[in-house]
């Protein structure tokens, strides 16, 4: 082997230790798998123009912006911040990073009416389970409102039933199954009609 071989594959070599040893340092003391690490920097203020830095859900693609009425923010102690696009994929977040601890989670008022909703820390919110109203990921829906009174106006013209985050939480993850495949069926639809448009 020529001495330049030798000296390019140890260079690459060193690369690719560096590389796993940084890899290994982003999951210091904690068990989340790297690919499943949120991927933008520390964000120690996340509210602050949210959309802009987390424009989409890093699970699924959506828009946040465009679904600012299911929207959710978690910020993890260590500062790194998943903006997702609804409770569904704020479960998926909150799944895979399972050693990560949320210093905080923000969820949209959806009774509020300005554009888009505020996001409030999620403890301050009543969760509308189930009501007949349209939500991003899941068929069963699952807003947030920052007023009792509001959510229950919702509640007498749209059903449902109210709870907190933790019930609204657990009921995102007894419907994953059914939401997946029914996110697998509408994906594929879109699929087969662009694909059976004219060119």
């Amino acid at each position: 082997m020529k001495r330049r071989d030798l000296l390019k594959i140890s260079a690459l070599a060193g690369l690719a230790a560096a590389s796993s040893h940084a890899a290994a340092d982003a999951c210091t003391g904690d068990g989340t798998p790297n690919q499943f690490i949120p991927k933008k920097p520390a964000d120690a203020k996340p509210l602050e123009n949210e959309l802009e830095k987390y424009p989409k859900c890093p699970y699924c693609g959506m828009d946040r912006k465009e679904h600012h009425r299911a929207r959710m923010l978690v910020q993890y102690s260590d500062d790194l911040v998943d903006g997702v696009c609804s409770i569904h994929c704020l479960s998926l977040s909150l799944g895979l990073n399972i050693d990560r601890e949320p210093k905080a989670i923000f969820g949209p008022d959806y009774g509020s009416t300005v554009e888009p909703r505020p996001l409030v820390a999620v403890d301050n919110l009543v969760y509308l389970i189930g009501a007949d109203l349209k939500h991003a990921m899941t068929k069963r829906s699952k807003h947030s409102f920052a007023s009792l009174t509001t959510a229950q106006a919702f509640q007498a013209k749209h059903g449902g039933t109210l709870g907190n985050f933790n019930d609204a939480l657990r009921e995102s993850y007894l419907d994953m199954a059914g939401d997946v495949m029914m996110i697998r069926r509408n994906r594929e639809e879109r699929r087969r009609r662009a694909a059976q448009k004219p060119a």
